[in-house]
């Protein structure tokens, strides 16, 4: 049975502004420009560089159009926008946040790059070095197309054959396929072209002068891959009837290898990314100044060419259909410039106090660069000290960097969470992964420590740390257990 019912509430919902406002905060400083260019090609009401003319500084009076909408139910007469509050507007924002702006005569700095082949078309040219018939060419090109960005092929010879059959037309023997692979395998770096990381070093030993150590370490791989690979080295002594020297020096001739060939590919086409940062912090005569990066304060301002259209309409007696929908079009423009205009100080003041909030909560670790230093800092925190809300710090700790003189640093690497010492005292987690990963590369590596040892010797030192969060800070160290780190 069908009820109808009346329930009133009360909600919150960002509006859209709110959400755009939230995006830009969250841009770090190059994809901020490349926001801001996108703004200006779609408003051509929004302009970049200071306004010639000196208007009378009055701001934008947007609040009596609140009620504004672009539907014909709801629409605007022409006749009822005060034209005169867009001519007289303010077109140039104060910008008076502290920030290291560019003069007008600096010119744009832009780092030049190397025009470069990449990983695949050098492989491809290393082939016509090669006499190869038409088939040949073919299947080798193919091969040379399935290999990854470190290297390897990553696929079985029967895959590889059936799919030069259905896709390329190309049909071909798994024995023709192996016979091509080798002369793959004859190509630069050595180790390309691989099915595995076991091949690639064999590959990689092949190519060696043949010595003592380079022998035992092809063996080595070749038949006790598994044994080396979980370091169980007294196995290793035993089969091959060799001495710790013996063993330990083809070790050395494996470590010198490259598990990824292609990875080493000075040409391999990766986006070459420049970090930009959002803010400067520099010690000035023994405290911290900070600056926010002038390329996230740009100077704009409403075009002088839709005012002029604006001051054109309001002299014009006869007032067509058309004028009325051009003036309707011409308020939305300058309504959305001067929002804009307006999201720009605000993400630039959000920045700017947040940063400064960070700075000066981890004062002692940016005026002597030492990370135990670092207190315990959370997201609320900052919140707490700007009174902005949790998410809007995360949106600037999250994608932003900052230039300090101890190099440059992702914002969030400041945060940690607090563990307590022995006497009671608060201290960041930072500081103890710091003297974890300082005990474990002073251990006697063919003795390693395990990590109930390690617990053992953290808590000698103050840090009461159970085995499992030992284990935990290591594997965000991306340190391995105890039997890998063993040498011999």
């Amino acid at each position: 049975m069908l009820k109808q019912f009346l329930n009133l509430k009360i909600s919150q919902k960002l509006s859209p502004q709110q959400i755009q406002l939230m995006k830009l905060i969250q841009l770090p400083t190059q994809a901020f420009e490349q926001r801001l260019l996108e703004e200006m090609n779609e408003n051509p009401a929004l302009e970049s560089g200071k306004e010639e003319d000196n208007y009378e500084k009055d701001e934008f009076d947007t609040e009596q159009y609140d009620d504004y909408d672009d539907s014909e139910a709801d629409r605007v007469e022409a006749e009822d926008i005060n034209i005169d509050e867009y001519l007289n507007s303010d077109d140039t924002p104060d910008y008076k946040t502290q920030a290291n702006n560019y003069s007008d005569d600096d010119e744009t700095k832009e780092t030049p790059f190397a025009a470069t082949i990449s990983f695949h078309q050098d492989l491809i040219n290393q082939l016509n070095t090669f006499i190869l018939n038409d088939e040949e060419r073919d299947i080798a090109e193919f091969l040379v197309g399935s290999i990854d960005d470190m290297g390897y092929i990553r696929r079985s010879v029967s895959d590889l054959v059936d799919d030069m059959a259905f896709t390329q037309g190309i049909y071909t023997t798994e024995k023709q396929v192996e016979a091509i692979l080798h002369i793959i395998h004859e190509l630069e770096p050595t180790g390309v072209g691989a099915r595995d990381l076991q091949e690639c070093l064999l590959l990689q030993l092949k190519h060696k002068t043949p010595t003592e150590s380079v022998d035992l370490a092809t063996a080595i791989i070749e038949q006790q891959f598994d044994s080396f690979v979980r370091k169980h080295y007294d196995k290793l002594i035993q089969k091959f009837n060799i001495s710790n020297e013996q063993l330990r020096n083809a070790i050395h001739e494996i470590e010198r290898l490259n598990p990824k060939p292609g990875g080493s590919f000075s040409g391999n086409n990766k986006i070459t990314e420049n970090v930009v940062p959002d803010f400067t912090i520099r010690i000035v005569d023994g405290e911290l100044e900070l600056t926010l990066n002038g390329r996230n304060a740009p100077s704009l301002h409403v075009s002088k060419d839709y005012q002029e259209m604006m001051q054109t309409y309001k002299e014009s007696k006869d007032k067509s259909h058309s004028q009325k929908d051009a003036v309707q079009f011409i308020k939305q423009k300058l309504d959305s410039a001067k929002w804009f205009i307006d999201a720009i100080k605000q993400r630039q003041d959000t920045l700017y106090v947040t940063m400064n909030a960070i700075m000066h909560y981890q004062k002692d670790y940016l005026l002597d660069g030492d990370e135990t230093r670092l207190k315990p800092m959370i997201l609320k925190d900052i919140a707490d000290m700007v009174g902005l809300d949790i998410s809007t710090v995360s949106r600037v700790a999250n994608s932003k960097y900052v230039e300090t003189p101890y190099g440059t640093k992702l914002i969030k690497e400041f945060f940690s969470e607090a563990m307590k010492n022995d006497q009671g005292e608060e201290v960041s987690t930072i500081e103890i992964k710091r003297i974890l990963q300082n005990t474990i590369e002073e251990e006697d590596k063919k003795n390693p420590l395990p990590d109930d040892l390690l617990a053992e010797i953290l808590k000698e030192k103050g840090y009461p740390i159970a085995r499992r969060t030992i284990a935990k800070y290591r594997e965000q160290l991306e340190i391995p257990v105890a039997r890998m780190r063993k040498k011999l």
